[in-house]
């Protein structure tokens, strides 16, 4: 679609969130839900397997009163909604089978967002590298979990 030139780009930008907002909210809806499924699985297996890289989590750093949970559980919503919306501007640039496009998408979410986060983190709080690493990967496998729904509902849709 063309704009005249006089528009602000946050009236573009803007313009294709609203044209997009059903597509938007169902993919979000969607990847929430597979990535609260897998995270939330994917932790208790990794609890069980590796019960003693979890024992660094008992830390005063972390909340434990249990106050704030509620936002820790809507994090894979939170998550797939900000990825819809960069999905919904950058779709077309992804092509290829659904494992595939899941994997490119998350690789590059990851390297855009995660690694600068991860790194500021590491150099201003007092966590190790082992536990930086696990949110990157954590992280890697949520994107490329969203990517992958992304791609299959944009199939289903579309037949692309």
């Amino acid at each position: 679609m063309e704009y005249p030139e006089h528009q602000s780009s946050y009236a573009v930008w803007s313009d294709r969130i609203k044209r997009n907002i059903y597509d938007i909210s169902l993919y979000s809806l969607a990847a929430g839900v597979v990535i609260f499924l897998v995270s939330y699985g994917g932790l208790f297996v990794a609890i069980r397997l590796f019960p003693q890289f979890f024992v660094d989590y008992i830390n005063p750093m972390f909340n434990s009163d249990g106050s704030r949970d509620l936002y820790f559980y809507i994090h894979p919503f939170v998550l797939s909604f900000a990825l819809a919306v960069f999905w919904s501007r950058f779709s077309r640039l992804f092509t290829g089978s659904i494992p595939a496009i899941g994997i490119e998408f998350g690789i590059i979410y990851t390297f855009v967002a995660l690694v600068p986060v991860m790194w500021i983190t590491y150099s201003a709080m007092d966590v190790n590298m082992s536990m930086i690493l696990s949110w990157l990967l954590y992280g890697l496998v949520q994107t490329v979990t969203a990517g992958m729904v992304f791609a299959l509902l944009r199939r289903q849709q579309h037949g692309h």
